[in-house]
């Protein structure tokens, strides 16, 4: 090839941003960042080993963190806190060196330059590399994974990769963002690309339905059996301890989720001693069962942490595609008909908030002026009766002219949530309409979710750090498979969302997202319920915790749903001391502790 001939490649390749580049020299003008001045916050006293021992209520539909059946709980344990690009600092939210060791903005304010770090290794023990991050988008873009919304990110969001060496790459947005909103979208995990040496096949989803793939984080798969339990080990030697914010994390040497599908028998289990810490935020969990010798004595301690997390919409999600979910005025009917005051007041303690809008906690993006419908029997009368059922059988359930009743199924998915459904079920009939309750649990019930096989759902979603529309909200996903499960479909709130997702002036973004909001509210699709402000757990005393408990941002201290920040350890000396004090018949003081500094307004 001649002289011109390579400059002209050169200059080809250097500007495809559609798929996949390979470029021969960097921009000589980059200015490189570490961020590694930020403070650590892990505690120095953490000790290694031990094997913790928590339960979950169901067991996964699948090892895959994408495709049919991956959404579902477990999910947070085998990709939640395994490193991607970047981390971010939990208490300054300052990003922070993980799988990159230093990153860059380039000019166009659509692509980021980054550097890896060379020790990175999956838990197989094979190097991370640059073409790990090339196949991200083969595997993403393969009709074969069946995942519509990471097909359409890795599409529609992501641009692509230019690559320049085994460690260093750039990925392109496909439109330009600020700086902050440019790393949320590009901070990527990797994809194995070694453990798929003939690329994505046809039978994907069947072919790996059992097969957990290596991960960038220091556990991985270990042993399961069907139906019975999950263990996760660490991995030797795990290259990210050479990171000095990942040390005095992830402590434990194994993870045993044991499949407990009943509450009141996992926590028994919890008391017996045979799981170490148990996830507390339901309010009759915390104030009724969470009590007795075992605390009295201080065996098991009780720990109540407030955060400044944002919070994810949680309501009630009414399919527009079922039967009489369709009518705007019976919507709203149902809206004034959902005594959620009375609900949070009485099952949940008041301990919760009322969520007034979809989600809640992302300042200028969330729309002040909505407000959640207040329960009220006349305004509801009104629009029932505007919506054709204006008279009653003999029960008092409403009636239309051809004698259909107004009875809605509710599908919820823990029994935890029963005693609150039923708060909704018993005062929605004061205004005539009929709640019929149905309990599908775990990954089978949010598997009928995705499917839109609900009529009406109580559900909540966890939260960004910035509120997302389009995969509840854009028309592109008004089908199965996919979160929208309202079925939502509105070329306007296409537009907004678009517009949304692109704008890169951050006041004018906050604008549309407060437009959008406004017009969640109005469709009353998603009838706001709580927001959950804080993490609440008890564990054995030998489980502990840093002083400071957790971070700004810890949603779960002791990692008891998924893998957040691994930041307790178990003390192995404490654990044979309380195990001989419990059978001596030995005290020790009585811990709760509620941390509050950081509580939101």
């Amino acid at each position: 090839m001649n002289k011109i001939s390579t400059a002209i490649l050169l200059i080809f390749t250097s500007f495809i941003y559609q798929g996949f580049a390979i470029a021969q020299t960097l921009p000589d003008d980059l200015e490189w960042i570490s961020n590694s001045k930020q403070p650590l916050f892990a505690d120095i006293n953490a000790k290694q080993g031990g094997t913790y021992r928590i339960h979950i209520s169901s067991f996964p539909l699948t090892m895959r963190t994408v495709g049919p059946d991956s959404n579902g709980s477990f999910r947070a344990f085998i990709m939640d806190g395994n490193p991607s690009l970047l981390q971010q600092h939990p208490n300054t939210r300052q990003y922070i060196p993980a799988l990159a060791k230093q990153w860059a903005f380039g000019h166009d304010q659509k692509t980021i330059y980054f550097k890896l770090n060379e020790s990175a290794r999956w838990t197989d023990g094979k190097p991370i590399t640059s073409e790990d991050f090339r196949f991200v988008f083969d595997y993403m873009q393969s009709d074969s994974t069946r995942a519509p919304w990471y097909k359409d990110f890795y599409t529609n969001k992501i641009a692509g990769i230019t690559i320049y060496d085994k460690h260093t790459f750039a990925l392109h947005s496909v439109d330009a963002l600020a700086n902050d909103e440019l790393l949320m979208r590009l901070n990527i995990l990797p994809k194995p690309s070694h453990f798929y040496p003939k690329g994505i096949p046809s039978d994907f989803v069947k072919r790996y339905n059992w097969k957990a793939e290596p991960v960038s984080g220091p556990y991985k798969v270990a042993k399961i059996k069907k139906g019975k339990y999950v263990k996760l080990s660490k991995v030797d030697n795990w290259w990210g301890y050479g990171n000095p914010y990942y040390q005095n994390r992830y402590n434990v040497d194994n993870i045993y989720l044991k499949v407990i599908r009943d509450s009141d028998i996992s926590i028994k289990y919890f008391e017996k001693g045979e799981l170490d810490a148990y996830y507390m935020v339901y309010p009759s969990i915390w104030h009724d069962k969470a009590k007795g010798e075992l605390y009295d004595r201080g065996f098991i301690e009780k720990e109540w942490f407030f955060n400044e997390s944002p919070q994810g919409a949680a309501g009630v999600w009414l399919n527009l595609a079922a039967d009489k979910m369709n009518d705007k005025n019976l919507r709203r009917g149902i809206a004034h008909s959902l005594n959620l005051p009375k609900m949070i007041d009485i099952d949940l303690r008041g301990d919760y908030a009322h969520q007034l809008g979809f989600g809640s906690g992302f300042g200028d993006y969330d729309n002040k002026q909505v407000k959640a419908k207040n329960f009220d029997l006349s305004l509801a009368d009104k629009y029932f009766d505007i919506a054709g059922y204006s008279s009653l059988d003999k029960d008092g359930i409403r009636l239309n002219d051809n004698g259909e009743r107004l009875s809605i199924t509710l599908t919820y998915l823990s029994k935890m949530h029963s005693p609150r459904v039923i708060v909704l079920k018993e005062e929605a009939r004061k205004a005539g309409l009929e709640i019929e309750l149905k309990l599908v649990d775990g990954a089978t019930g949010f598997k009928s979710l995705l499917e839109k096989k609900h009529q009406a759902a109580f559900l909540g979603m966890g939260a960004p750090q910035l509120p997302v529309y389009w995969q509840y909200f854009h028309s592109a996903n008004a089908k199965p498979q996919t979160n929208n499960f309202t079925n939502f479909s509105s070329p306007e709130m296409d537009k907004l969302i678009e517009a949304y997702d692109s704008e890169f002036d951050v006041s004018k973004k906050a604008n549309y997202s407060q437009l959008i909001q406004e017009k969640i509210a109005d469709c009353d699709c998603v009838i706001p319920t709580y927001s959950v402000p804080f993490s609440r757990a008890a564990h054995w005393r030998y489980v502990k915790l840093p002083s400071t408990i957790g971070t700004a941002l810890s949603r779960d201290i002791l990692d008891a749903k998924s893998m957040e920040y691994g930041l307790f350890w178990i003390d192995q000396e404490e654990k044979k001391a309380t195990r001989k004090a419990l059978k001596s018949g030995k005290s020790f003081p009585a811990v709760t502790r509620i941390e509050k500094r950081f509580t939101q307004n």
